[in-house]
């Protein structure tokens, strides 16, 4: 076990015991989602792992403490504090939270990067940061991890209120792989398709576990982009989500609005926008992609279990 790292009891025995687990992050708790929805989405997703055969490690940091696998008191007292109060924490604010001795949530990198280090194979989360829009420069620390650390993330794209396309083109600068599993197309993350193409589609997790397991053969040491679309029956229609979105940006211009509060701004004002609809979508995903992250993780567990 890494000696910087704080495991819960069942993370723990699960590692040891080489069984397959999935990490999720925490920002969803502090930053993505309103009281009491955000804690009740993150035990969603937790459970929705354990359906699948797999643990689930929620990541986050505890005074200071990088723990992996958080209890249920500790999400429902991370969901429960006053807004603001918690560092978002990406690769870059690591060793402040730690240093400080601070309550931090995670960000797909900053839990990319726990993940890696606690030998953790498989993530599963909303959406990723990307390019933001009208600001080419403004790229998501999200999309460097991906080029860097070798986890697979799964996710419904990137958050539709991004430059897709840009973001598309920086995770191929990165030599990032993007498989759809049951889509030609990157999923713009309330809706089902983009309409933007992706490299390969594949149809059961296991097929994902087979591009997982030789990428690490390969040592190709980057992560994964593992695109689920959201559940047909909670999709936002495009033209409504991006109605929404445009306007949030406007507002959000208009505002000053900027750096890391940008996207939680325009998250909350979709979701005023769209009357909830965009939230319903936003659990819809979370807990779709927890559980196919988890039967991904048994089908790679599986695949690393058969003889050579």
């Amino acid at each position: 076990m890494n000696p910087n790292l704080i495991f819960s009891p069942e993370v723990a025995d699960a590692l040891n015991e080489n069984r397959p687990v999935v990490a999720l992050e925490s920002t969803l708790i502090t930053h993505g989602l309103p009281y009491p929805d955000n804690v009740n989405t993150a035990l969603a997703m937790e459970a929705a792992v354990r359906e699948s055969g797999a643990v689930p490690a929620t990541i986050a940091i505890l005074k200071g403490q990088i723990t992996v696998g958080l209890s249920v008191d500790d999400i429902e007292r991370l969901g429960s504090l006053p807004t603001g109060t918690v560092r978002k924490c990406s690769r870059r604010d690591l060793p402040v939270a730690v240093g400080l001795h601070e309550d931090a949530a995670t960000t797909v990198a900053g839990t990319m990067i726990v993940a890696h280090m606690a030998g953790i194979h498989v993530f599963a989360t909303g959406g990723i940061g990307g390019v933001h829009r009208g600001h080419p420069f403004d790229v998501s620390a999200d999309l460097i991890e991906l080029g860097r650390t070798p986890v697979a993330v799964v996710c419904s794209g990137a958050k539709s209120i991004l430059d897709l396309p840009l973001t598309l083109e920086v995770l191929e600068t990165q030599g990032v792989p993007i498989i759809g599993l049951g889509t030609d197309t990157l999923p713009a993350f309330y809706t089902r398709s983009s309409g933007l193409p992706i490299d390969a589609r594949v149809e059961t997790p296991s097929q994902v576990a087979q591009i997982i397991a030789a990428a690490h053969q390969l040592e190709t040491r980057h992560g994964i982009l593992i695109a689920v679309p959201v559940p047909a029956a909670d999709e936002l229609p495009a033209e409504q989500a991006e109605s929404a979105i445009q306007q949030a940006t406007d507002e959000a211009e208009a505002q000053g609005v900027h750096g890391k509060a940008v996207t939680p701004f325009i998250l909350k004002r979709v979701s005023e926008l769209t009357e909830g609809e965009s939230r319903r979508a936003n659990t819809t995903l979370l807990v779709n992609n927890a559980r196919t992250g988890g039967q991904i993780a048994v089908a790679l567990h599986q695949y690393h279990a058969q003889p050579a």
